[in-house]
């Protein structure tokens, strides 16, 4: 049974997504980065090995039960994403000269009239209207949808201004203006691929005058699918009504050297959801030999063309915008400024202690007090770290030598938290631990039961602020390693596509 999930319900689950993160939802996300540690093949306890490519080239993660569990295992640090971090987003085109611009069709993908095989697609191949390039982004930060190009001419001459009327450059491209980007839109939500769409709800000054100009119904555009032929007759016929279920609509047909050659809209009309201009009716109005003449009358968005722009451009991407600022001096310990991460997660309703966590960042290492005397050595990260009384093994992340903190991870991996006996066993007591590269030691100081630089201790160890594997894993990406550090901000931008 041939059945489509449509542009319509993909816009639903994105705005769904989106309102998941207001403060009205009960859903609460973080954005987890992690994987100090360069990717390679890792042996398991039971001898058999994950192959995760290279630091030059990971693998895509896999979409498996225990790739979530793998997930938690080496990630470092957690963010939150409020609902001011989210916008809706859509591929981002700038306008260039020189470009053939798509034009809006309301009908791209149908089978034309008369065919069984052949679909109206758009001048650059698209059958879609999402996937046809007819909107632009302008120097000016000015969003424009393009409703006519000329017969399928290059586009020389950028349009501008915000009139609420349709726009013809002198490339006799026709623009309608959609919105503009704010400050805040281009600071946040602009990116080499991706740009945000301005919605109903959040319209600047410019584009709530656009919505309240949008006719619903209205006609703009009369294409010629075919000009026909006759005798030789040279002249424009005015007057010509656009039958359908609209009222209103009016139209010229130009016909010379016996065939149409040009159609302009000069009244726009209200109510249309399909629209006809015969060649019957240009005959009547005097082409009385043409034949073989067929327009396509475009028909607008539901509300007109700049009514609801989130729908109108396929506003069925969310964009999260987080920024990690150094250490996140607010939470210092929380993100590492010493190492660096190969890894992005998105969380969400994690827990600790089985209650929701809502700060704004999270340390998710496992760190260990150690005591100043006797003097501890220099851990250095990445090494591997042993505790030969219990036979506990970590990954070190970060040696804080002002505080004598020790940060680390334990994977599901041998010589990086699966002890001898393929056990992941926990650092525990007084017992010396060991770097295996560095060759420092240090002891825990279990005498340690406070908060020392915003970690809590109790008796020398603390524990992740979420607890590993609670909530769920809804986004992993693998990529190649950044290098963090204290006087530096990095701004992560996941687009989700619904």
């Amino acid at each position: 049974m041939p059945a489509i999930i449509t542009n319509k319900f993909r816009l639903n689950n994105a705005e769904q997504f989106s309102e998941s993160f207001s403060e009205s939802a009960n859903n609460v996300y973080y954005l987890g980065i992690g994987r100090p540690q360069a990717f390679g093949t890792l042996t398991r306890a039971d001898s058999r090995t994950d192959y995760e490519g290279t630091d030059s080239n990971p693998i895509t993660p896999g979409d498996t039960v225990v790739r979530e569990f793998y997930t938690y295992d080496d990630l470092i640090a957690a963010k939150r994403v409020q609902s001011t971090d989210t916008s809706f987003v859509i591929p981002r085109r700038n306008w260039t000269s020189g470009t053939v611009y798509d034009i809006y069709r309301h009908d791209y993908g149908e089978y034309q009239t008369g065919s069984t095989t052949t679909r109206v697609t758009s001048n650059s191949g698209a059958t879609t209207l999402f996937d046809a390039t007819f909107y632009v982004l302008t120097s000016a930060r000015n969003v424009y949808k393009c409703l006519d190009n000329n017969g399928g001419a290059t586009s020389t001459d950028e349009p501008t201004g915000t009139s609420t009327s349709v726009i013809t450059t002198s490339d006799d491209y026709q623009w309608k203006y959609m919105y503009t980007l704010s400050a805040a839109q281009q600071a946040n939500f602009l990116s080499t691929d991706f740009m945000a769409v301005t919605t109903n709800a959040n319209a600047a000054t410019d584009q709530s005058n656009v919505i309240a100009a949008a006719i619903d119904g209205a006609i703009d555009v009369i294409k010629i699918k075919s000009a026909g032929s006759g005798s030789l007759v040279n002249t424009t016929f005015t007057n010509i009504d656009i039958h359908g279920d609209g009222t209103g609509g009016k139209c010229s047909v130009t016909v010379s050297g016996g065939s149409v050659t040009a159609v302009t809209v000069t009244t726009r009309g209200t109510g249309y959801t399909f629209g006809t201009v015969s060649n019957a009716q240009i005959v009547t109005a005097g082409a009385t030999s043409l034949s073989g003449a067929e327009l396509d009358v475009i028909i607008g968005p539901k509300g007109g063309h700049g009514a609801n722009a989130q729908e109108e451009l396929g506003g069925f991407f969310v964009m999260l915008n987080t920024s990690l600022e150094g250490t996140e001096s607010a939470n210092t310990g929380d993100f590492s400024a010493v190492n660096d991460f190969r890894k992005i997660a998105l969380l969400r309703d994690p827990t600790k202690s089985a209650s929701a966590v809502t700060s704004n960042t999270a340390r998710l290492t496992k760190a260990i007090k150690i005591a100043a005397s006797p003097t501890p050595g220099t851990f250095t990260v990445d090494e591997e770290i042993n505790q030969a009384t219990t036979g506990a093994v970590g990954k070190v992340v970060e040696w804080d030598s002002t505080n004598n903190i020790l940060y680390y991870i334990q994977t599901r991996h041998n010589d990086a938290g699966v002890d001898s006996n393929g056990d992941l066993t926990a650092f525990a007591g007084a017992n010396v631990i060991t770097g295996q590269g560095s060759s420092a030691t240090g002891t825990p100081d279990t005498s340690e039961s406070g908060t020392v630089n915003n970690v809590s201790f109790t008796s020398g160890y603390s524990e992740p602020e979420i607890d590993h594997d609670s909530g769920d894993v809804l986004y992993v990406e693998n990529r190649t390693p950044i290098q963090r550090a204290t006087d530096q901000t990095e701004n992560i931008k996941l687009v989700i596509e619904f």
